[in-house]
């Protein structure tokens, strides 16, 4: 049986890198470079939590904020 975990997730969207950092507050703050259009951010920040977490893609869900910079997301 898998554990899910939620974790916070601040977004800046059109970074020009790729990063995630680590808060005080235990928020990561992940740096998309990916325009906040259409999905194309959150279709990013999946990968790349997916490759921060070393998960597949499908074991990445955004649970609330879809339109928000502010997201939680569930870990598989």
């Amino acid at each position: 049986m898998s554990v899910k975990t939620q974790v916070k997730v601040k977004v800046v969207p059109n970074s020009k890198k790729a990063k995630v950092e680590q808060t005080e507050g235990g928020v990561l703050r992940v740096n998309v470079d990916a325009p906040a259009k259409e999905g194309k951010a959150n279709k990013r920040l999946v990968e790349i939590l997916a490759k921060y977490f070393s998960k597949p893609k499908s074991s990445i869900r955004i649970v609330k904020g879809w339109t928000s910079k502010n997201k939680v997301v569930e870990v598989d």
